[in-house]
């Protein structure tokens, strides 16, 4: 199969690196399920010490109980070292230290799927897709088949300062199914009244904009997978909204992650607005407990289809069918992520996770309320939310249409003609996915 632009550089990147002999078959050929209960083995990547990794050994826990004889390695990597890994393996057709279960981002699985689907276990035995948010299946479902098990929610919401919010002259109720127009409304009487500005922005980062385009059930490319930049309404309308930020004075610049977190830590602006997965970085600031609450992700009023609900991240755990022990990989999975509530409960106080399965809202932790966020059930809400979450396809190349589109967006806020800038990117968007 013909590669696409992106999909080589990672390969040509990922030749840099070493393979890890940690797990799967060493013969380097396809393994086979032999039954044999003497190498009831599997080795799980993933990335994040501090969320999917203590995820997965909560899980290798629950399923040791009634599989003592199994032995499950968790192994940290990288985000790109995974990528990197997985490319060159998978194109060479190489299974030599590859996992059994791994963890791929939502963004980046459907590529793997185009160029690799064989390569990966068919979980349709272990789950169904309305197990699961709608919004979650739409990346992994082909073909009739499910191929990866949906894990945490990147539901976005709009995290806010009631403190602040109120010597701005506002209350909780101005803060529910909120407009853009609106958001920025308050964020100028919040810089005015208090000197805080409403929230922070990135000019390298699109996150914004990528958010208000799910929010309408769009994206920068059509169902199946085809550029849409030029004469895409629900981008243009992202794009107007976007400047609207820019030139209203409410908004701090950050350049990186620190400086992202550090600008709420510091109570340096009232708002934040993005995944829900940002929680915990937020309680960090504990002399801020109390102080905070969640609202719904803005919609834009401009745009009929835009509703109170988008997304920003996520990732599924995935089996590899022809690495070896895949039956165990996944009846792991199947007992674990894609059924386990008692382990959506545990992960949701230890990692505050927001799981995309369903049932997770029954997990008596998801009612209960935050004496951060005021005593608010945010699981509850945050659960109500990712059901409400439009289904969009992110197809083989959001990255690096995003690459391309920074500088597009960035010629728009400078003043160039909106229409004639995303025509001239489409034609160049199109020239670099079809390489």
């Amino acid at each position: 199969m013909k590669f696409k632009k992106l999909a080589s550089i990672i390969m040509a990147t990922a030749m840099t690196f070493g393979l890890v002999a940690c797990g799967g078959n060493s013969s380097g050929e396809k393994g086979e399920d032999t039954g044999d209960t003497a190498n009831k083995k599997i080795t799980i990547w993933a990335w994040d010490e501090a969320f999917n990794i203590v995820a997965a050994n909560k899980a290798k826990e629950i399923y040791l109980k009634d599989n003592p004889d199994a032995e499950i390695e968790v192994v940290t990597m990288a985000q790109d070292d995974i990528v990197a890994k997985l490319n060159t393996s998978l194109s060479s057709g190489s299974y030599e230290g590859l996992p059994n279960i791994v963890l791929i981002e939502d963004y980046k699985i459907q590529g793997y799927l185009t160029a690799y689907k064989d390569e990966f276990a068919d979980l349709s035995s272990v789950a169904k897709p309305s197990d699961f948010a709608e919004y979650k299946t739409g990346v992994n479902y082909v073909d009739g088949k499910l191929y990866g098990i949906p894990f945490d929610s990147g539901v976005a919401a709009t995290f806010y300062r009631t403190d602040l919010i109120e010597q701005a002259g506002y209350i909780k109720a101005d803060m529910e199914n909120l407009t853009w127009e609106k958001y920025i409304e308050i964020g100028k009487a919040v810089k005015e009244k208090t000197g805080v500005a409403m929230c922070t922005l990135d000019p390298s980062d699109l996150g914004q904009i990528r958010m208000m385009l799910q929010s309408a059930g769009s994206w920068y490319t059509d169902a199946e997978g085809k550029v849409t930049v030029a004469n895409n309404q629900a981008l243009k309308d992202a794009i107007k909204v976007y400047k609207d930020l820019t030139e209203s004075g409410i908004t701090k610049q950050v350049a990186d992650w620190d400086q992202f977190v550090g600008a709420f830590n510091k109570g340096e602006v009232a708002t934040v607005v993005t995944g829900c997965w940002i929680g915990p970085s937020i309680k960090k600031a504990e002399d801020q407990s109390g102080k905070w609450a969640v609202a719904a992700f803005p919609k834009m009023a401009n745009n009929k289809d835009s509703v109170n609900a988008s997304s920003l991240g996520g990732a599924g755990w995935y089996a590899l069918k022809n690495v070896g022990n895949s039956d165990m990989a996944v009846d792991f999975l199947g007992k674990t992520f894609a059924s386990n509530v008692d382990l959506m409960n545990d992960l949701a106080d230890s990692i505050t996770l927001v799981s995309t399965l369903k049932k997770a809202a029954e997990a008596p932790n998801y009612s209960k309320g935050n004496d951060f966020f005021g005593g608010q059930e945010i699981f509850a809400d945050f659960a109500k939310w990712t059901g409400e979450v439009p289904s969009v396809n992110y197809s083989l190349h959001t990255y690096a249409i995003e690459d391309i589109m920074t500088e597009a967006v960035q010629a728009i806020l400078g003043g160039a003609d909106i229409d004639s800038t995303l025509q001239s990117f489409q034609t160049q968007i199109e020239s670099a996915v079809a390489q």
